[in-house]
C-alpha cells in the first residue's frame, strides 16, 4: 500500500493485472492536489493484505474497507480501473458511507461475460500467456500512438512502462482466477447509490480491451452519473495521459465539493 500527496482522499485500485506499478504515472498527477492510496490486490505476492481463496471476490472488497482503516480514514473518493472498477462499484453499492465519490475509468461492467477466447484463455492461462503478449501490441499500439504523436514522447513511454511491468509481471494465473470469481460473483444493485459518479471512457475506436459502450452501462444504473471521454485514448488513458485525467477528476470533484 502506497500513502502520497495530500489534500481530499483518493483510493486507485489497479486493473486485472493487480499491481499498483503499473498506474505509477496516474499516481504522481493525482498527488499533486490529493492525498493517494493505492495498492496491489491482495492475493499477489507483494500484497501485505490478507486473501483467502474461498472468500472469492469479497476479498476486493474487504480490501478496500482495510486500506481506508489503515489511511484512518472514514471515507474517499474510490477510483477503479478496468477490473478495479468492479471492486469500486460494489465496495460503494455496500458503503456508500465510506465512499466520497465514485469514479470507473474504463470499467469492467458486472453483467460481463467471457467470450469464447476469453473462457479459452480461462482454461488455460499459463498455456495462453505467449499469445496474450504478442497480441497486446496490436490492441495498444494505437491508442498510444494517438495519445502521443511524438516519436520520442511514445518510445519514452513505452520503454518506461516496460520497466514498470517487467518490476512488477503479472500472473496469467491469478488474472484468470480473478476474471473466474467475478464471473462467480453477485454483486449489488446500484441503483439505490447516491454518491456522486463519474465514468470516463476512452474513444470507442481506441478501447480495445474494454469496450466504451460495456463501461457506459454504468451510467444507466448510477443516478446524476457524469460520463466524460478522455480524448486521444483508450482502455490505458490514465497512463498515458495521467495529467488530463487528473485535471478530468480535479473539475469533478470542485463541482461535487468534494472535502479535504
Amino acid at each position: 500500500m502506497i500513502d502520497t500527496g495530500s489534500g481530499p482522499a483518493v483510493v486507485l485500485i489497479p486493473g486485472l493485472q493487480g499491481r499498483w506499478e503499473w498506474m505509477r504515472p496516474t499516481v504522481d498527477a493525482l498527488a499533486k492536489r490529493n492525498r493517494v492510496l493505492s495498492y496491489s490486490l491482495c492475493d499477489e505476492r507483494s500484497s501485505p493484505f490478507p486473501c483467502v481463496p474461498a472468500r472469492g471476490f469479497e476479498n476486493y472488497i474487504d480490501q478496500v474497507a482495510a486500506v481506508l482503516d489503515r489511511a484512518r480514514l472514514t471515507s474517499a473518493t474510490l477510483i477503479g480501473v478496468s477490473y478495479g472498477g468492479l471492486i469500486a462499484a460494489e465496495f460503494a453499492a455496500r458503503y456508500p458511507e465510506r465512499t466520497t465519490a465514485l469514479i470507473l475509468a474504463s470499467a469492467l461492467h458486472s453483467g460481463w461475460q467471457p467470450d469464447a477466447r476469453t473462457r479459452r484463455y480461462l482454461r488455460a492461462p499459463q498455456l495462453l500467456s505467449p499469445l496474450f503478449v504478442v497480441t497486446a501490441p496490436g490492441r495498444l499500439n494505437p491508442e498510444i500512438a494517438a495519445a502521443l504523436p511524438d516519436l520520442r514522447a511514445r518510445v519514452r513511454f513505452m520503454v518506461e512502462h516496460g520497466i514498470r511491468v517487467a518490476r512488477a509481471p503479472m500472473s496469467p494465473a491469478k488474472m484468470a482466477r480473478r476474471l473466474a470469481w467475478a464471473s462467480a460473483h453477485t454483486f449489488a444493485d446500484l441503483r439505490q447509490l447516491n454518491v456522486p459518479a463519474l465514468v470516463v471512457t476512452g474513444e470507442p475506436d481506441l478501447d480495445r480491451v474494454v469496450p466504451a459502450d460495456h463501461t457506459r452501462q454504468y451510467l444507466s444504473e448510477l443516478p446524476g452519473a457524469c460520463h466524460e471521454v478522455l480524448s486521444r485514448t483508450g482502455h490505458i488513458g490514465i497512463v498515458t495521459r495521467p495529467d488530463r485525467f487528473a485535471e478530468m477528476l480535479g473539475r469533478f470533484m470542485d463541482g461535487n465539493r468534494i472535502p479535504a
